[in-house]
């Protein structure tokens, strides 16, 4: 064709031709045509024999996985930048394969700096290659360096998402690589220095499932080693880790929920909420709120034991922040039923701990969202200031609780907030209170609230005496 000159355009045979030669074992063969097509291309300044960004990418791939030559790869990317073809992320990502896989750490430093120096931000590719090629040459340290140290650097930029730095398919090669090799227990360590960092993020209570150990369990789920899952947790509580009876389960759970989808069936919300019962009791809270969205997303109907499960299991263990980070998700969910007392039970959480900032927050969050406080918010409020070591609250605060109190009518707090006023020697304006009473409760009587609440009565009658009122 090149002989009689009959020049026609890439994308009519090259891309074709290209998969079949890789397909058949003969890409020696295309690689000296595409060489050739390049060359006339620019002597003859042909734009339509000029290969596109795809089509030069896949033939680079072809000199990284097929002939493993780097002289090969090199010439292309030379050949690519005498074309103005400009190189992306899945151009680097095979280069860094190539070197990976042949030990060339000088040409990967080289290659960093490049990367760098074109701005490319996404390193996902860049990592998920060199772990394959470290694989490719059973490099096994290198390979859980180059993890660890893709973990740091994407702390470093964001704080979050520290797992994604590598692909699903590469979860499942790592796992795949290393149970061959019977390395279980370097699994076992991978998974402990990631959680060291993992529980440094800011972000790591937001992203559910998104950890190391995490995505490797569940390469073991989808590659069928459930037994070797449980070796690897084996080694973690050999080793110290924090490994605990709830994961177990949970890879077992895992493990059903994969098996049943996998036939094409489907577990009714009994099932889950055995298995998301199974995992709170472990205390693997990121495997039961994964498990939820699972359910969700199976777009079942009934939530509700579910959702109290895990709600009443956060509550127990004093995790506030999960708990408001999971509440805020299912918040617009029509199938899950969100009272006050939800919100309640954070910003109380949040009090006992002494995180009133975050109390504070997620009574905001309460009013935004158009839930109506209750008696038991604002003593939690209170109670929350009062109970904080070296702080007390002031009277702008105090006197705003009252206020807030007596407009919804919570008589029984409010005269607690009076008592604490007086305690504290915190002057309360009771002028502004009286006239809050009067316009809300006008017409409330006495003689009513003793027919249906002798306690509410009590109270009501105490402010009256307080405000002057009787």
């Amino acid at each position: 064709m090149f002989k009689n000159r009959c020049f026609a355009p890439f994308h009519a045979w090259g891309e074709v031709l290209l998969r079949l030669a890789r397909k058949n074992g003969a890409f020696d063969k295309f690689l000296i045509i595409f060489e050739e097509n390049c060359r006339i291309a620019m002597a003859e300044r042909i734009t339509s024999m000029k290969p596109d960004l795809g089509a030069c990418n896949e033939t680079l791939e072809g000199c990284c996985r097929e002939l493993g030559s780097v002289a090969d790869a090199e010439r292309i990317l030379e050949i690519m930048s005498a074309m103005d073809v400009r190189q992306d992320s899945r151009t680097f990502g095979a280069l860094a394969y190539l070197y990976a896989s042949k030990g060339l750490n000088n040409r990967i430093i080289e290659l960093e700096k490049l990367i760098s120096g074109v701005g490319i931000s996404d390193r996902t590719v860049i990592y998920s290659n060199l772990v394959r090629g470290y694989l490719k040459s059973g490099d096994f340290e290198s390979t859980m360096e180059i993890i660890l140290r893709a973990l740091k650097e994407q702390q470093g930029e964001n704080g979050g998402g520290l797992a994604g730095v590598l692909d699903e398919e590469s979860y499942c090669e790592v796992v795949k690589s290393f149970v061959e090799k019977g390395r279980m227990k370097d699994l076992a360590d991978l998974i402990i220095e990631s959680q060291k960092l993992e529980s440094s993020s800011s972000s790591s209570t937001d992203n559910y499932g998104d950890t190391v150990g995490y995505r490797i369990v569940s390469a073991c789920v989808n590659l069928g080693l459930m037994d070797k899952a449980h070796s690897i947790l084996d080694e973690m509580n050999a080793c110290g880790g924090p490994v605990g009876l709830g994961e177990r389960r949970t890879a077992e759970a895992a493990q059903l929920v994969a098996e049943i989808s996998g036939a094409g069936l489907r577990l009714d919300a009994g099932s889950y909420d055995a298995l998301i019962d199974a995992a709170m009791s472990g205390q693997d809270f990121q495997s039961a709120l994964s498990l939820f969205r699972d359910m969700r997303e199976a777009q079942l109907s009934d939530l509700k034991v579910s959702y109290l499960t895990i709600m009443t299991g956060l509550m127990e263990n004093q995790r506030p922040e999960l708990m408001a980070a999971f509440l805020d998700s299912v918040v617009d969910d029509p199938r899950v039923e969100i009272a006050t007392h939800d919100w309640n039970s954070i910003i109380h959480a949040f009090c006992k701990i002494g995180r009133l900032e975050d109390a504070r927050r997620t009574y905001r969050r309460m009013i935004f969202l158009q839930f109506e406080p209750s008696e038991q918010t604002y003593l939690s409020l209170v109670n929350g200031y009062v109970s904080a070591e070296k702080r007390q609250p002031g009277h702008d605060s105090l006197d705003g609780f009252l206020y807030a109190l007596v407009k919804g009518g919570f008589f029984d707090a409010a005269m607690q907030v009076v008592e604490m006023a007086q305690d504290l020697k915190i002057f309360v304006d009771k002028w502004r209170h009286k006239q809050a009473f009067m316009e809300n409760h006008k017409k409330l009587r006495v003689t009513k609230l003793r027919k249906r609440n002798f306690r509410k009565m009590e109270a009501l009658v105490a402010f009256k005496n307080w405000a002057g009122l009787n």
